[in-house]
């Protein structure tokens, strides 16, 4: 409780969540500008609004559904969506106060209990979508690239049981630094925490974790989703099988791209900018207390890029569903699945894997 506040010695802080950003430094008016509380308001809400109409769109669709593989590709997108909403939710709920309020860190969190919250929040929430998205590019690549190695699809329960993995691994990810490994720290412009990017092992090792770990998720959704379009393109234009499309599996390849695309423009740079900091200030001279205002201001633009991911994964699901491209393009129909698109098989076993 005998914290000095964020403008005090960085001697006195540097064991502290409020040592690797100084709130006195001359930056009142700047902070002003690029810290107003209806620019967050505003990306709360929208990005609020947007899972909840998606959520609502999932849950009609999957009541309508007799497709194993389309109900259990349902499940994963909304585990994302829920993923989404509640990580807006439970970060908007310290951040936007904050903004309006301006309250003192030091008095109302002495103890950084609310900060290594916000902290595992935003780790926590950070990284879901991104393996998420692994996940669904998986499970789609083996569904498209070996139909018939596994006699039913992923049921609901199976899909469930694997958001939850990727539910407890972040978590496990989230918690090291509560356990030990690095430290959640108040970041510019004192609204919100995230892991520190200062060099000392701890803090080095969990940021390269952190961000290796969301590239390694982004390269194999980009691997997997390749292979599978490639796959896809190749089936339809062999034989007679151009006349014949799958609908469905196109849809869904077309919002795991669109995901795709999302995560790695708005994540990429992020993850790129926290490795090069963290190996930059390894090797500079002499052991850096806190963080350079640049490097502050930078961090605060790149994780605002990567809040738009949570608004527009929603708007993936809600725009490139059948329903709503077959009024736009209304030649659109259902078509045979991808059974049909292989060279003919036994009439059993056809009958076998066409059942569902």
């Amino acid at each position: 409780g005998d914290m000095e506040p964020p403008n005090g010695s960085t001697a006195d802080q540097s064991d502290t969540c409020f040592g690797a950003f100084n709130a006195s430094d001359g930056r009142s008016n700047a902070q002003n500008r690029i810290a107003s509380p209806w620019f967050s308001t505003a990306f709360g809400l929208i990005g609020l609004c947007s899972n909840l109409i998606a959520l609502c769109v999932l849950i009609s669709s999957s009541r309508k559904l007799s497709s194993r593989t389309r109900s259990s590709f349902l499940v994963f997108l909304c585990g994302l969506v829920v993923t989404d909403f509640m990580g807006l939710l439970v970060t908007a709920s310290v951040i936007i106060p904050y903004h309006f309020i301006k309250f003192a860190w030091t008095e109302v969190d002495p103890g950084c209990h609310l900060c290594n919250f916000l902290g595992f929040s935003m780790v926590f929430f950070g990284q879901c979508p991104l393996l998420l998205g692994a996940t669904m590019a998986g499970e789609r690549f083996f569904g498209i690239n070996h139909p018939f190695s596994r006699s039913t699809s992923i049921s609901k329960r199976r899909a469930w049981s694997m958001v939850g993995l990727v539910w407890g691994f972040s978590c496990v990810l989230g918690l090291l630094p509560v356990l030990g490994l690095g430290q959640y720290t108040l970041q510019y412009p004192g609204s919100w925490c995230f892991l520190t990017l200062l060099p000392n092992t701890g803090n080095v090792v969990f940021c390269l974790l952190f961000a290796l770990m969301g590239i390694f998720s982004v390269l194999l959704s980009f691997i997997f989703n390749t292979v599978s379009v490639v796959t896809l393109c190749r089936v339809y234009h062999d034989r007679e099988s151009v006349q014949r499309r799958r609908d469905s599996e196109v849809e869904m390849m077309v919002q795991l791209v669109g995901i795709m695309i999302i995560a790695t423009i708005c994540w990429m740079p992020l993850l790129i900018f926290i490795i090069q900091t963290v190996l930059q200030q390894l090797q500079a001279d002499g052991q850096i207390q806190m963080l350079p205002t640049k490097t502050q201001e930078m961090l605060l633009i790149y994780i605002r890029m990567v809040t738009w991911n949570q608004i527009l994964d929603p708007w993936v699901y809600i725009l490139f569903r059948r329903a709503v491209l077959q009024r736009v393009y209304p030649s659109l129909r259902p078509r045979p699945s991808i059974i049909s698109l292989y060279p003919v098989l036994n009439p059993s076993l056809r009958r076998k894997f066409t059942a569902n």
